[in-house]
């Protein structure tokens, strides 16, 4: 017996955790040359996107008059994924039913979930020719070898890193910026009225995040009303603030991982009084909420379907109620 399992750890050690080291060590490598990828994104798009920074050209859409949403439609509900998500096309269950339910109560909106927050060029991890089979692996490993997704969650915080770097920020950031507008226009064409856009843009975890910087760019260049919502979101305290109309910051009592943003950011810290994030609150269009007994996710956290003890609503449904009740929705249909 004791032979049997000496051979079938000497198996493992010599494949599967062989092959989660050397992933390991190949995502370091990666992480730390991972601007460098931006900024080549950045000099293949930099005629395209060099004539939005004043302007948006935004393409053709292609909705054929078949949507059911109304021709003058002017509000846009935008999801950025946590760290933890593989791609737009697979989001959590609780996720999903998060947003059939925003869309449902709120008919007079379009629904925005095509756009992955970590990737400059919009690009899901199962698109990344290189790296593009350890990310699947990661994603779809079962029982013991499921604790690979770390990967993911390692890429996708290298990515929240540029997005919150005061160097190559600014390049990530307005490619995210720009995919949003073509995502809000691929839903429903973007209408260029003196009647400001009303875009909220809900992020979660680190979408929080890249929301906030992806701000000032839709501000500059559409006329809108930009409300940014932060589902337990791990966030500084600079760009965003000054250009968004009001922020949200729901957060869970069982979650201290959005802690970390006030913390590791010094623009969050109570007595940096000159801060956007500071002058923001001062002024009453930051909030921070209660949004009840959230972890930072699982079955317990904001897009959790286990159901909340002694209630009949689940985690998800919570979520979804505290949003509601925000006072960002009385004006859908002006």
């Amino acid at each position: 017996m004791l032979k049997l399992i000496g051979k079938i750890l000497e198996w493992l050690r010599g494949s599967t955790l062989r092959l989660l080291v050397l992933a390991g060590v190949i995502l370091a490598i990666w992480g730390i040359l991972s601007p460098l990828g931006t900024l080549v994104w950045w000099l293949t798009q930099s005629e395209s996107l060099g004539s939005k920074r004043q302007s948006l050209q935004l393409p053709a859409s292609n909705d054929s008059g078949g949507s059911e949403l109304p021709k003058n439609l002017n509000c846009y509900i935008v999801f950025l994924t946590g760290v933890g998500d593989f791609s737009t096309n697979e989001l959590t269950e609780g996720e999903e039913v998060f947003l059939q339910g925003l869309a449902q109560t709120h008919q007079d909106c379009a629904i925005v979930k095509d756009v992955f927050p970590y990737s400059a060029a919009n690009e899901n991890l199962g698109g990344e020719r290189l790296l593009a089979p350890v990310w699947r692996f990661a994603n779809q490993a079962e029982g013991w070898l499921s604790i690979a997704d770390v990967l993911i969650k390692i890429r996708n915080l290298w990515r929240f890193a540029i997005s919150a770097d005061e160097r190559y920020g600014p390049v990530y950031n307005q490619g995210i910026a720009s995919a949003i507008a073509d995502q809000m226009n691929a839903v429903h064409p973007v209408l260029h009225t003196s009647k400001p856009l009303k875009i909220i843009l809900i992020g979660t975890s680190g979408g929080a995040q890249v929301a906030l910087e992806a701000t000032p760019y839709l501000n500059q260049w559409l006329n809108s009303q930009i409300i940014v919502v932060s589902v337990g979101g791990v966030f500084g305290g600079i760009n965003g603030f000054d250009q968004a109309d009001q922020i949200f910051h729901l957060r869970g009592t069982k979650d201290w991982i959005e802690d970390v943003g006030g913390i590791i950011f010094p623009s969050r810290w109570v007595f940096t009084f000159a801060s956007p994030f500071s002058r923001a609150r001062q002024q009453g269009r930051y909030q921070a909420l209660s949004s009840g007994s959230h972890a930072h996710d699982g079955s317990q956290g904001y897009f959790g379907k286990e159901k909340i003890l002694g209630k009949e609503k689940t985690y998800v449904d919570l979520t979804l109620e505290k949003i509601n009740q925000l006072p960002i929705w009385s004006h859908d249909n002006d």
